[in-house]
């Protein structure tokens, strides 16, 4: 026996009764997954503004660290579960339609070889968006979106291309998305031109401000809006834009402001979200972590990733 009891050669190695969430991720090994998957878009060249935002998907795999398996709430540890992760699509170094075309390309082959997984989607900028979704309907059948934001994302395409500011406007000129199949939730004061709510009203667009979210409670809108949507189409991709956050929760987002969300409310979304079997795909984007004060939003992505989980293993 050691004379030496309390020295070890890694600290990670010690049981102090905690499991790292970290430890869920899986490297996919080509076999079938049938749950919860994870796939890193790193793509973020088409930002209005400048974005670090193709660094957030290895950094919020490293901020799982920051938390364990076990929820208090539901008094139930994860440890035993399984996120299988994909790795990171690789992009194009300068060709940004031919990076968005590997998104697509890859999305569809992903979801075809695993037909029963969720797929969390780690971007990158808003503009993963559009193939992603692109692909995602092709094999899964007629979708709707809720979005959460703070920007409609329905910029004119002449102007903008496929940029992040365009993404949801690129999917309902191509006749991808209907527009009253796009609820939108957040959408901030100071944050948008007047010309664009018009289009999305025009579109059909489901438009909630952060104002409607003050005054009528985010679980009952949400409730709403998978109610309404699932008269029409058979699932639903949920798009996390994390500016949809008040800036004092994200400091790592391109486009802070004030007036937005808090993390209670957002965590109470997603656990709600994750219960609901008809949700069937999570994006997460917007994150730049070059500008985030202690890794704040990437952290919060990170537990939004946990709680959405949770709520999966609740689905009946």
């Amino acid at each position: 026996m050691s004379h030496l009891p309390f020295l070890s050669h890694d600290a990670r190695f010690i049981d102090r009764g905690i499991s790292r969430a970290g430890t869920l991720l899986k490297k996919w090994d080509h076999d079938i997954c049938e749950g919860i998957g994870l796939v890193g878009v790193p793509l973020s060249k088409p930002s209005i503004s400048h974005s670090g935002a193709s660094f957030a998907p290895e950094t919020i795999r490293k901020m799982m660290n920051a938390f364990t398996t076990y929820s208090i709430h539901d008094n139930t540890d994860l440890k035993e579960e399984r996120i299988i992760d994909f790795g990171d699509i690789s992009m194009h170094v300068t060709d940004l339609s031919e990076s968005h075309r590997r998104i697509e390309t890859t999305v569809e082959g992903v979801l075809s070889e695993h037909p029963l997984m969720v797929p969390l989607f780690l971007g990158g900028d808003h503009s993963v968006t559009a193939p992603i979704f692109t692909a995602f309907q092709k094999e899964k059948g007629k979708a709707g979106i809720i979005q959460f934001d703070a920007h409609h994302d329905l910029r004119n395409l002449e102007d903008g291309g496929p940029s992040n500011g365009t993404p949801f406007r690129q999917l309902i000129e191509k006749g991808v998305l209907e527009g009253k199949h796009l609820h939108q939730i957040g959408i901030r004061d100071f944050s948008n031109g007047k010309e664009y709510t018009d289009f999305g009203k025009e579109q059909g667009v489901h438009i909630f401000t952060m104002q409607d979210v003050y005054e009528n409670g985010i679980l009952q809108i949400l409730g709403g809006s998978v109610q309404e949507l699932l008269k029409e189409v058979d699932t639903i991709y949920v798009s996390l834009d994390m500016d949809v956050m008040d800036q004092a929760y994200a400091p790592g987002c391109p486009a802070i402001g004030p007036g937005g969300m808090d993390s209670r409310m957002l965590i109470e979304a997603i656990r709600f979200l994750g219960e609901v079997p008809s949700v069937k795909a999570l994006d997460i984007v917007e994150i730049d972590p070059t500008l985030d004060f202690r890794d704040m939003t990437s952290r919060l992505a990170a537990y939004s990733v946990l709680t959405f989980l949770t709520g999966y293993k609740n689905r009946v």
